[in-house]
């Protein structure tokens, strides 16, 4: 593939730009010219070079000079950089590499010397470029792909937390509407509360449905009891949120792991008097708090093998009743702040 190159020529003296131009003329390069530095930064400013071919002893701005405005700007930065000079000290030499320049070429030139280098530094600074263009490439698939596996991943649970509460509605009394109003529920609660955002309320929406996972654990004889569970059989009903989270807690994997907290947490009281952990106040997780809530009030205002449905008015009535001793009393302010919108949703059939 051939390139068309673009060579800006920058020397005080007009026979020197035209003497190499003449040399590179062959090679089928574009060629802009300056007689002075300020003339150059101008140029630069103004339009886009391969590489610069720069005389050092210029009147005005030096090309020492030029070659450390050109390095202070982000789009000049890497535009190779040949200095054109009749002086030959080693000072004059390193000067030139330190301000950033890639070679340097004496005068008088020598056709050959010129064209070589040129076309060197060219081809290594369109390779330069190609690579960093790949790379932005690659690097883009890797984020693409990244992405792709972590949405992957993400439906991998959502998945798997469908069928666990799928399971979880074949053995206990939790009716798949009951999981839903709860999921609602509880993102609307998130949705509200001032140190949650969106994050939040997607994953506390798509972990809540397995806050009593657990029960697939007991015996049927207790998820099943019509009548009142004895002393020993509610321990053993208890044990549905330490199990949950044995099961759960090895899991590094965002929604299992707020899965696993809330089935730990969601039966923990505000004022201490909770399981399984007998937790108090804000060092019950917040997901569990609100879960807390949501589950409460679903399951008092929907019928239950072992009770009939409450009216509204009392269990809204209940719910502020325990607010700072069962419940949150922020998170039980923002229920009634916003009571409709949580009627609404368990009134959802």
């Amino acid at each position: 593939m051939e390139l068309n190159y673009n060579v800006l020529i920058v020397d005080d003296v007009s026979e020197n730009i035209q003497v190499a131009m003449n040399m590179l003329r062959e090679q089928g390069y574009e060629f802009s010219y300056a007689l002075s530095g300020f003339e150059a930064m101008d140029l630069l400013k103004k339009n886009s070079f391969d590489l610069v071919l720069l005389d050092v002893m210029m009147p005005d701005f030096n090309g020492f000079e030029v070659c450390q405005f050109m390095k202070n700007d982000p789009r000049l930065v890497d535009v190779p950089v040949i200095f054109l000079t009749a002086r030959v000290d080693v000072d004059s030499i390193a000067r030139g590499f330190e301000v950033g320049g890639v070679d340097y070429i004496t005068k008088p030139f020598h056709a050959n010397e010129l064209i070589v280098r040129v076309k060197n530094h060219l081809e290594l600074f369109h390779a330069k470029r190609v690579l960093q263009q790949n790379n932005v490439v690659l690097e883009e698939q890797l984020k693409n792909k990244e992405i792709r596996i972590l949405t992957e991943l993400e439906q991998n649970q959502k998945e798997m937390i469908f069928m666990l509460t799928e399971l979880m509605e074949a053995t206990s009394d939790e009716t798949g509407q009951h999981i839903k109003r709860v999921a609602e529920i509880s993102r609307l609660l998130a949705y509200y509360h001032p140190s949650l955002n969106s994050e939040d309320e997607h994953i506390i929406f798509h972990a809540s449905p397995m806050h009593d996972i657990g029960k697939i654990t007991l015996p049927r004889s207790i998820l099943h009891k019509p009548g009142e569970l004895t002393e020993e059989e509610r321990d053993v009903m208890k044990t549905h949120t330490t199990n949950a989270y044995n099961f759960l807690k090895l899991s590094q994997r965002k929604f299992i792991k707020a899965a696993a907290m809330i089935a730990y947490h969601h039966h923990e009281k505000w004022d201490g008097t909770g399981y399984p952990q007998e937790l108090k106040g804000n060092d019950i997780h917040i997901y569990g708090r609100i879960v807390a809530i949501a589950d409460v009030f679903d399951a008092l205002t929907h019928k239950r093998k072992y009770k009939d449905a409450w009216t509204t008015e009392d269990a809204v009535n209940y719910i502020v009743g325990l607010r700072g001793k069962q419940f949150d009393p922020e998170l039980v302010d923002i229920f009634t702040q916003h009571l409709d919108e949580f009627i609404a949703i368990s009134r959802m059939e």
